[in-house]
């Protein structure tokens, strides 16, 4: 049985829902709009690095949901009596029929939430880190890096398009596939993809040089979740990251990055993983390792 069969095609293959939400933010206000964010999630964990980095933290709060989901979705039970402060919610699944009263896909965070309306902006998950780059400018803190430098743009997205398609989402390609058949392709497909990057990285410190970009912060996040979920509980099994030389130093430098070390909780990314995903993990115990500590150690690479 496929984990989420509405997003599971006939040959096995895992199939992700598109973002219902779309709208965008040209015109920010501070204090308006508040991410929602599960800590677990590797797409979600992208806009908490650029925010951080980008020193928006004071202009766009921050709400964080339960990392366990259950069947009725993301809970904002972290909070006092199990409600969100500022949207007055008990679960995002409340703001999403808010926004359109006849949602029936999969609830999906990062959310922005426009809580002057207390309705859904946007759940476009790639689009979010790019706004917050490019329509965010005025409220960046002093020095904070271009991630998105409009001279690279277009490099950039063709870099993108296969980590995405082939790491980002190529992992859960893996761990949801529901054939033999599909599984093997989005395996292959993986590795692939992470040995041309490990090629590329050999001799520059980030995906586009000198500088860390968009591009590197995407798949940083599928990179720090590689050993504590992926390898193991989607069998993505060929080597384990700190069996990929360059791929580990490359990893670890941008999580001993100021700011970024701080956005990653592993307790919640295992818990969400092992304890959500029944169909994978029937018992939904949650392993004790790997040992975090290797994330700290010299990178090399500065």
């Amino acid at each position: 049985m496929a984990q989420f069969g509405k997003e599971t095609s006939a040959r096995g293959e895992f199939v992700r829902q598109p973002n219902r939400f779309t709208g965008r933010v040209t015109e920010p206000e501070a204090g308006r709009y508040r991410l929602v964010v599960s800590l677990a999630c590797p797409w979600a964990h992208r806009a908490v690095i650029v925010r951080a980095l980008l020193g928006l933290d004071e202009a766009i709060s921050l709400a964080v949901v339960d990392p366990i989901r259950d069947e009725r979705g993301w809970r904002f039970s972290l909070d006092t009596d199990g409600v969100d402060p500022v949207l007055g919610a008990q679960f995002l699944s409340e703001v999403y029929l808010a926004t359109d009263e006849n949602y029936e896909g999969r609830v999906t965070v990062p959310a922005l939430v426009d809580t002057h309306t207390g309705t859904v902006v946007t759940n476009d998950y790639p689009r979010i880190t790019l706004d917050f780059s490019t329509e965010w400018t005025s409220f960046h803190r002093p020095g904070a890096p271009d991630l998105y430098p409009e001279g690279r743009r277009e490099e950039i997205d063709a870099l993108i398009e296969p980590i995405f398609h082939h790491v980002n989402n190529g992992v859960y390609k893996c761990g949801f596939a529901s054939a033999q058949s599909a599984y093997d392709l989005a395996y292959t497909s993986l590795f692939a993809e992470l040995d041309r990057l490990s090629e590329r990285l050999a001799d520059q410190r980030y995906l586009m040089g000198d500088d860390l970009t968009e591009v590197d912060i995407r798949l940083f996040t599928t990179l720090v979740r590689f050993d504590a979920v992926y390898h193991g509980h989607f069998k993505c099994n060929r080597n384990k990251l700190a069996e990929m030389p360059v791929l580990w130093a490359y990893a670890r430098d941008i999580f001993q990055t100021p700011g970024v070390a701080d956005t990653v909780d592993f307790d919640h990314i295992k818990r969400h993983y092992y304890a959500t995903h029944e169909q994978i993990n029937p018992s939904r115990i949650v392993p004790a390792g790997p040992d975090p500590s290797g994330w700290w150690e010299p990178h090399g690479r500065s």
